[in-house]
Formats: C-alpha cells, structure tokens, sequence
C-alpha cells in the first residue's frame, strides 16, 4: 500500500471512531487502538506535508497558540430568544400566533446551556467556524473549534455551502472530571458546565481547548445552497443524515402539548448529558416562519420557556468535614433529603468558616437550598422563625479529621491540614513528589500513583523507594518492562539536588524559586530542618509567613517520619555544588511566541542557570528577545526599540 492510500484509509477509519463514540456513543474500538491509528496518522502527515489536510483527524488535537481572534460578521445572523418563565407567558404566545397562523405546529427542543457557535462548510470541508458574539459579528474560532471530535471535518455528499448553529457544551462528566483534577492541583473549581465550555472555545491556545473535552449540539441550519426545506424538523433529520450530532425535538400539535413535553425534559434533565436551562418552542413550518419575521432583538416565531431555580425547605441534620486533596477543610450540611432538580439533595455545600458566620448556620436550622447553576446545592439562608431552642453553632476542628495533625488558618478563610502524610491528600501529595519540577520520577502521573495507592503498595511518598517490581508488574496496565522503568526512573531520583526534594515536599509557600534558595543557603537537609525562624527571615526572600509554614512542616510527626524513609532509602539530601557558567550574566531575556524544543519555562530555567534573567515585557534594558513561532506585538516592540532578535537555533549555539 503506498503512503497516500494509507493516509486516506487512516482518515476514513478515524472519522468513523470519531462518529461511532461521539455522536452514536457506541465505542468500536479500544482508546489504545485509536491512539496508535492517530500516532501513525500524524507521523505519516509529518513525513509528508505536501498529503496534509484541513479535514484531517490529525487537525483534532490543537495548533500553535493564536495572538488573537479575528472578527466575524455572520451572514445569516445567530438571533437570541425571548424568554418566558411560565405556562401562562407561553400560552399567551401561543395567543398570539394562533390569532395569525391558527393550524400552526410546534417543535420542543431542549434549551442546552453552553455557547452558541456557526459552522462553515464548502463543499462538504468545514472552513471555519465563529462565536454567536451580539449576533451578527462573532469571533473566529476555527481551530478550537476543530478540536470538538464530533464535528465532522468533511461530509460526504454535502451541498456546496453549508452554515449550521450548534451549542458547545462540556459534558458534565467532562466538567466533574475537571474539577476533581483542578482540586488536585490546587486551582480554582470551574463555577459551572457553561462558564467551562465558554472560557475553553476562546482559548488562544488550541491545545487547551482540545484537552477540555467539549461537545456539540446542532439545532438549525442558517443557510444551505441548491435545496430547500419546508419545516424544521424535516432539516434536523437532514443534519443527522450528514451525521451531525443534532438536537433531539418532538413535534407538537398544540400548545398543550407543549406544556406536557417541556414538563418531561424538565422533569428528566438530569438524565441529558449537558445542562440545560429551558426549553425552546418553535413553529416548525419555515414558510410560517417567514410569515412572522423578527423583532430588531429576536424572531416572533420562537421562544424560551426557562425553568425557574427550585427552592425548597430542609433541616440541617449536621455538619461534616471533608478533607480535599490540597488540604482544605470544607464544611458540609447533611441536610434531610429533599427533591431538587430532578435529584434528591442530602448534602449542601457551606464552603468555609465565613460563610457559616456569615449566614448563622447551626446544627437543627431549617434553611433553603437552591441548585447553584443546576449543579450544586447551595444554602441560600435559614429560616430563622423556625430554629430550635437546642440548635447549636459549628466551628471547624483544630485537628485534621482524618489524620490527626494540627490545621492552619489564612487570611482567605481557608483551613488546612498540615499533614505531609494525610491519607485525604496523599493522591495529591505523592502526584507533586514525583512531578517534573520536583523529584521527576518518569512514568509516575496520577493514573500510575492511583494503582499504586489503591493496591496498598504505598500510603506515603517515602515508600516510593521501597517498591518491589515484581509486585508492581502485577498491577493492571502495568507489566514486567513498565515496572523496571519505574524503578530505574525512581532510583535516579535518589541523586537530585536538595532544592527538588525541598520543593517536592509541598511545603506552603515554597516554590521551585524559594527551595532552589534554601537549598543553596542551608547546603542540607539537616539544616534546614533545625533552622530557626529568625534564620529563615534572615534570607533574602523568605517572608514571616514563609519561615513559619517551613517550621510548622518540619516540626509536624507525619513529616519526620517522611524524612525518616527518604533518608534510611539513601535519596541524596545535600545541595549539590556545580562550577557556575555565568555566560549570560547581567543579560535579559523576553522570550516570545511558541519554541519547538522547549516549553517557556524550559527555555528560562536554562538562561537563568546560565546566570541570566528573564522578563515578560521588552525595554531598553532588554539584551535578547527569543522568538519562536507566532511571536506577537513583542517583537514588533523590540524591532522598534534595536534589540537583538534571536531564533531557537541561535540560542541552542549560544548555550552549547
């Protein structure tokens, strides 16, 4: 077989996967299997750039970052609905059109809570692809768009200019999974599904957006040459011919009907995949539609019937706490069950300490909660008339609740377990240990951590370093020459300088920067284990607060016994002296655009091993600004300015 026709069948097998799992969610083939058929695809596509293709799976998994987005004016222009929030409201719309067009028939559709995009196809190749924007001028998001895998990137048999509307969502599975990996790394929760998807199709970097996991629902054809359609229905079952992952709708003949159909999705909405926040009713003939125009602000022919938030009454049986895998105490209310959204709610979120003050939440209150978002139970208030004489105020533990050690407080309200060897963090903890900015254990991610925590092979990162590879090699997906590598990579980790081990403890407050100082200035473990606080502030960039999280930790018994492993294992706990290059003394970078070999972080540690510094806005104090691709208004600024411009391979000279 010669490399086109091998190209053109991966393709064609792809965008079947694609279609089976994304749009008929019926999986024909392992995740392994389609990752090797991709893996081959893009080397082959690689090797032979003249073969590529814009409708290629390949353009799936996101592009160098874009500078910007650029504008779009639609031609066909993505109009916005008018809202009613009861039967009543709805009936009077059905008033009004019956008054004009009395046999008209209705179509419901669910209303999915996400981002409102248009899709370009010419002669079956999708082109490009815009934000909604105020409805006549979106923004370009093509390549973020390509990432979605049930957007097809070629139809067959497809008209010669095609523009369809969906709705971008993000799964809530998607969304949950999300969330759970930002609580393990410390960040922020996403608010909702919508906000999530919204913030991810306007990534300048596509890569981001392919790595959120979005989707799509196309409702409406806005325009399609060299065919017509009387009803809308009638188009939406075209769309799915073209196996676009279309909108599911029921035909109604009268506005009762109506009112019965959107009952039921409200009633079921938990069970639909995205979130929805409605319902849309529409005339379903488009002759009719005509008939009736639109407003200068929506169509006459169509509105959005929202459900209103529910809010019902409960009693706070009692408040827990659950640790999260930074350490973070959160209180939750058990709260007798309650029917909300078309799931029964026990629990509900109080977030901290404040927000329990705040609202004067006690043990025995009657409170209302509310679905933040459709989502999240949240306390809306209590119901103060009726609290017991007995109800009691909640205050957060001084100790962890599950392992003991003592809990810190900040100026943010939040309170924290300070245990280096808390089971509640432990994923967390033993995920940052072996990262590539700490110990860079190769081949320990989460994924491999989790079977390992789960077998019971570990409960600390100090056991690490006495695995057995012979058990790991009986863990699922794991095998004789995967253990080996494991534990090649976790022994090579023993002779890390002092600053990794410092940083991979996860000491508050002490990043790569700080433990790179300590390490230097303490020159060992042992030192720094016995410095006191004045020493610590002694340091150059080591804060009050700073010294007393790096005493706090040392002093705790979780964290001694850590050390205790790391030690009786022989991992390397001095710093390690290197001759000093100072080839880039007194030298500033500004580093710009997108590098080939090297991430920008990459690309700083070595200038600044090299003695140099790096800065994220060009000057006159500037020495050197390293472009890479796509470099942005930087290297205009530093044309402007006569700085030296470097290119990837002038800078691989200089630091040989």
């Amino acid at each position: 077989m010669d490399i086109k026709t091998e190209i053109i069948k991966l393709r064609e097998e792809l965008n079947r996967h694609n279609y089976n799992y994304y749009v008929l969610d019926n999986p024909t083939v392992s995740d392994f299997e389609y990752d090797e058929l991709m893996r081959r695809l893009i080397e082959l596509e690689r090797l032979n750039p003249e073969l590529a293709s814009p409708d290629s799976p390949s353009q799936r998994v996101g592009g160098a970052p874009l500078s910007q987005f650029e504008a779009v004016t639609h031609a066909v222009p993505l109009e916005s609905l008018t809202d009613v929030f009861s039967f009543d409201e709805l009936r009077a719309f059905d008033t009004k059109i019956k008054q004009m067009l009395p046999d008209a028939e209705y179509v419901v559709e669910p209303k999915i809570d996400g981002l409102s995009v248009a899709l370009e196809y010419e002669n079956g190749i999708f082109v490009r692809g815009a934000t909604r924007g105020d409805g006549v001028t979106g923004e370009d998001v093509t390549e973020n768009l390509r990432t979605i895998r049930s957007i097809p990137l070629r139809i067959e048999n497809a008209p010669e200019r095609l523009v369809v509307r969906g709705e971008v969502f993000m799964p809530k599975a998607v969304f949950r999974a999300l969330n759970e990996q930002r609580e393990l790394n410390g960040q922020p929760l996403l608010a909702n599904p919508r906000n999530a998807a919204a913030g991810s199709i306007r990534q300048l970097d596509p890569r981001i957006a392919a790595s959120r996991r979005l989707d799509i629902i196309v409702f409406n054809v806005q325009t399609v040459s060299g065919m017509s359609f009387s009803f809308h229905s009638e188009s939406i079952d075209f769309l799915r011919r073209l196996r676009f992952k279309t909108v599911d709708y029921m035909r109604c003949k009268d506005i009762d009907g109506c009112c019965e159909r959107i009952s039921w999705v409200g009633d079921n909405r938990e069970a639909f995949e995205y979130d929805i926040d409605g319902a849309v009713v529409k005339i379903n003939s488009l002759r009719q539609r005509e008939m009736l125009g639109s407003t200068s602000k929506a169509p006459r022919w169509a509105v959005a019937y929202k459900y209103p938030p529910e809010k019902k009454e409960s009693r706070v049986k009692d408040i827990i706490v659950q640790v999260g895998r930074t350490g973070v105490l959160t209180p939750k209310a058990v709260v007798e069950p309650v029917r909300l959204a078309g799931t029964t709610v026990i629990n509900a979120t109080l977030h901290n300490q404040g927000f329990i003050d705040e609202k004067d939440i006690r043990i025995g209150d009657t409170v209302v909660i509310q679905k933040a978002g459709e989502i999240i139970p949240e306390i809306l208030g209590v119901v103060k008339d009726k609290r017991p004489d007995w109800a009691r105020p909640f205050r957060l533990p001084d100790t962890c609740p599950v392992c003991g050690a003592p809990v810190s407080r900040d100026k943010e309200a939040a309170a924290r377990c300070t245990g280096a060897e808390c089971p509640a963090q432990l994923l967390r903890n033993i995920t940052h240990f072996a990262s590539r900015d700490a110990m860079d254990i190769e081949g320990l991610g989460e994924a491999v951590v989790e079977l390992l925590v789960g077998a019971g092979l570990i409960s600390s990162a100090g056991d690490l370093y006495y695995l057995d590879a012979e058990k790991i090699s009986r863990l699922e997906r794991m095998g004789k020459k995967s253990a080996e590598n494991l534990m090649a990579a976790i022994e090579k980790s023993k002779s890390n300088d002092l600053s990794r081990l410092i940083y991979a403890f996860g000491i508050r407050q002490v990043g790569q920067k700080a433990a790179k100082i300590l390490s230097e200035h303490f020159g060992s473990l042992e030192a720094l284990e016995n410095a006191s606080l004045d020493e610590l502030t002694a340091i150059f960039d080591i804060g009050e607060v700073t010294a007393t999280y790096i005493r706090e930790w040392f002093k705790s018994p979780q964290s001694r016994h850590l050390i205790g492993l790391i030690r009786n294992a022989g991992v390397n706990t001095l710093s390690i002296k290197e001759k000093a290059d100072g080839r880039f003394t007194g030298k500033t970078f500004v580093l710009t655009g997108t590098l080939e070999h090297y991430t920008r972080e990459e690309a700083g540690a070595i200038i600044e091993k090299f003695g140099g510094k790096t800065s994220s806005s060009v000057s006159k104090k500037t020495d050197f600004v390293l472009a890479g691709e796509n470099p942005g208004s930087k290297l205009t600024k530093a044309q402007s300015l006569g700085i030296r411009v470097i290119s990837e391979a002038e800078f691989e000279g200089m630091i040989e």
